[in-house]
């Protein structure tokens, strides 16, 4: 069974129901997959949580496995926001860094955002199409 890190968009809309991530997400944690986030998510989604939404999303990323963001990861977040400036391509910080957490310990992306994350070394797993 695969491991999979979620981007943030997709763990705001699991927590807001939206657009059937829930089913999408709980097909694969029955199947025997693991679903997994980074600090990065945690601090994006607490970012703009709502008080009514505090307990959901508590439970949801407690459910997560929680990949650490370590001085590697740190490294190779920095080397990918720089090498891609140098092509012209303006990228975040917490969008290289959540792709540096994926390529560094070897597991898909999940995200709708494809377009945030063009590294050729990261696999990017598409949910999906909702209706």
């Amino acid at each position: 069974m695969a491991t999979y890190l979620l981007d943030t968009n997709i763990i705001i809309d699991a927590i807001n129901d939206k657009k059937t991530r829930n089913q999408a997400l709980l097909d694969l944690a029955e199947a025997g997959h693991t679903l997994a986030c980074c600090p990065i998510n945690v601090s994006e989604v607490y970012a703009g949580i709502r008080p009514k939404e505090e307990a959901r999303t508590a439970a949801l990323l407690h459910s997560l496995l929680l990949y650490p963001i370590t001085f590697p990861v740190a490294e190779l977040a920095g080397r990918l926001k720089r090498d891609y400036s140098k092509r012209g391509r303006t990228l975040s910080i917490p969008d290289t860094t959540v792709a540096a957490v994926a390529i560094h310990y070897g597991v898909p992306l999940i995200t709708d955002n494809v377009k945030d994350f063009p590294m050729k070394d990261l696999t990017i797993y598409s949910l999906p199409a909702v209706n």
